[in-house]
């Protein structure tokens, strides 16, 4: 029988919080068990398993980073958007690294509960709508959503492993970098220039 109070909300809260201090990879229904005081057969009431689990904190995650991002971008455009929709990002990545870790892994997430997320869909919307600013149409939009997305994920990730050990400020490369990205999008490349080495 599910214990009173338990629910997969909470199941999956506990785990987020775990994810962030251990690390994404590390959580285990055993751990999130413990942190809830309750035997680990409890959770089993309310998720299906690690995965199902995993999948609940990618989803909340997504949630969370995607609210902060349009909350920051709300009424901005060009530039201005860009970069708080840059820094939202990353700040979201310092707080909280095992929920940002969770929102970049491959994970088999159950198509219902993803269906009725609104994290990663607004985030779609956010991100396309942010370069259409910029006079952007596919596919160089879809182009342009990867060369943020490898750009923002690996500076963060760097970061996080400690790898910018020279001593010019990681903060004021990334601000080179954001204004380096806005003058790409303001002179992107026709799909005609682009498509061959």
């Amino acid at each position: 029988m599910a214990r009173a109070g338990l629910t997969a909300e909470r199941v999956t809260a506990a785990g987020a919080e775990l994810a962030d201090e251990v690390g994404f990879e590390r959580v285990s229904m055993s751990q999130v068990a413990r942190r809830l005081g309750v035997k680990d057969a409890s959770l089993y009431s309310h998720v299906r398993g690690l995965e199902d689990l995993r999948g609940r904190i990618a989803l909340l995650a997504a949630d969370e980073k995607t609210l902060r991002i349009a909350e920051a971008t709300a009424g901005r455009a060009g530039k201005e958007a860009l970069v708080a929709y840059a820094n939202a990002w990353r700040e979201y990545a310092h707080r909280y690294p095992g929920r940002y870790a969770a929102t970049q892994a491959a994970l088999q997430i159950d198509p219902e509960l993803a269906a009725a997320a609104p994290g990663p869909r607004r985030a779609v919307e956010l991100t396309y709508g942010m370069l259409r600013g910029y006079g952007l149409a596919e596919p160089d939009l879809t182009d342009a959503v990867r060369l943020l997305r490898s750009t923002f994920h690996g500076f963060v990730a760097l970061e996080a492993v400690g790898g910018f050990a020279h001593k010019r400020s990681s903060q004021d490369s990334w601000l080179r970098a954001l204004h380096a990205l806005h003058t790409l999008l303001e002179h992107w490349p026709t799909s005609r220039d682009g498509d061959s080495p």
